[in-house]
């Protein structure tokens, strides 16, 4: 039994917020003052701070042996984390059958399993780290979990305004009077917002610790200061992906936490020469090196076929004779020339600073080096725990879908409302 105990202190420890320490071992020495603390954000209803003060009354460790209190503690904790006392041990569950596997997954502890191992995997070594996890992962709505930031940036400003792009006709057979007088949105301002969600759908399926999720995400550019403020473009981007922990001899000498591979389709929903969408298949690495967090991802496009020729050019069907602007196929034939074949997110944490970058570069693809580069800046407003000031900049290539092969160059500030982790 204790070392079932000393388990479900491992994988819930993550989720103690302050100055707590991480869980001690039977060796440990325990202060009066670090037992203090743990007792003082118990009191408070810490889940992960109960498991811990039980710990510490069941091994003596900063006060004297007391069963009764350790299993009061326990016994509080036990409502919400009672999968890691009562789950299935790892032999176990190798013995299982895939059938039974499956159904594992229809208990909603199997999610709460999946987040614990997750949250076991990162290093907490400091306390921006540990703050960072315990608020990723310890949120349970519907399932649901932040997957990139969710943001809302009511002032943004680039340096030349938007084109307005007409659904029938291409851009490039534009008259001199719809370039003069509609051919751009009147402000170079606009508001910008993003949400982005993830659910965990099978955990430990196939016995690797591995999960299969699904996630949405969201993005909105809205030119609210302009008459009647159209939504200018909105990009949708459903995900499934199976993230897969690395072994601790690759996490322990290169920092590599798991490996991510999974489909997206990116579209903006539009037709005619509006019309964007593609489809990747992605790998991806996530890597942490204490307050330094690394995402390295690389795509394959799945082809599709060209529509035909003249589309490409504002010309009729040859084959048919006929202008289609509607015409089915691949709307972006050249969207690798410019967004490239992955990309690279980093970040750092500093108190309560979060820095970060994404970084893109097409190596010359198409005979042009083109690429982007996407800096945050994000800060709790007024010690808030799920709202931050958050400023953006960013230049290049794929500000949005609408825009993918012009270059933009855009500073935006506002407030978001989760931070991600890779």
């Amino acid at each position: 039994m204790k070392k079932r105990i000393s388990l479900s202190l491992a994988l819930v420890s993550f989720l103690g917020m302050g100055s707590l320490s991480p869980v001690w071992s039977d060796d440990d020495t325990v202060s009066a003052q670090e037992f203090a603390a743990v007792e003082q954000e118990a009191h408070k209803g810490l889940k992960a701070s109960m498991y811990q003060l039980g710990y510490l009354y069941q091994n003596g460790l900063g006060t004297e042996v007391n069963y009764e209190k350790a299993a009061y503690w326990f016994k509080q904790a036990a409502s919400e984390y009672r999968y890691a006392v009562e789950g299935d041990n790892n032999l176990t569950k190798s013995q299982k059958t895939l059938v039974e596997r499956l159904e594992d997954q229809m208990d909603p502890s199997t999610n709460k399993e999946g987040n614990a191992f997750l949250l076991h995997k990162m290093d907490t070594k400091t306390p921006e780290t540990k703050k960072l996890m315990g608020a990723h992962f310890n949120g349970d709505f519907f399932g649901l979990r932040p997957y990139e930031t969710n943001f809302l940036l009511p002032i943004g400003y680039a340096t030349h305004k938007y084109p307005r792009i007409d659904p029938g006709i291409y851009y490039g057979n534009y008259s001199l009077a719809q370039q003069q007088e509609g051919g751009h949105y009147d402000k170079n301002m606009e508001v910008q917002f993003q949400f982005s969600l993830t659910k965990m759908l099978t955990y430990n399926l196939f016995g690797w610790n591995e999960s299969l999720n699904a996630a949405y995400t969201q993005r909105v550019w809205w030119q609210l200061y302009s008459p009647s403020g159209p939504f200018r473009e909105t990009n949708y981007l459903p995900e499934v992906f199976m993230s897969l922990p690395t072994s601790e001899y690759i996490d322990d000498h290169i920092g590599l936490k798991m490996v991510k591979f999974g489909f997206i389709h990116e579209s903006n929903g539009q037709e005619g020469y509006r019309s964007r969408s593609w489809n990747r298949l992605y790998l991806s690495g996530a890597w942490q090196f204490n307050n330094f967090f690394m995402a390295t991802r690389a795509w394959y496009r799945l082809p599709e076929q060209r529509k035909y020729e003249g589309y490409y050019t504002g010309a009729v069907n040859p084959a048919t004779g006929v202008y289609q602007p509607n015409a089915s196929g691949d709307d972006n034939p050249l969207i690798q020339h410019y967004l490239g074949y992955g990309d690279v997110r980093l970040k750092y944490l500093y108190g309560d600073h979060e820095v970060g970058a994404l970084l893109r570069y097409n190596f010359g693809s198409g005979g042009m080096p083109r690429g982007a580069v996407d800096l945050h800046w994000s800060y709790p407003y007024f010690n808030s725990k799920n709202t931050f000031l958050y400023l953006k900049l960013f230049s290049g290539y794929g500000e949005s879908l609408i825009d993918y092969d012009r270059s933009v160059t855009k500073i935006v500030g506002g407030f978001s409302f989760s931070r991600d982790v890779f």
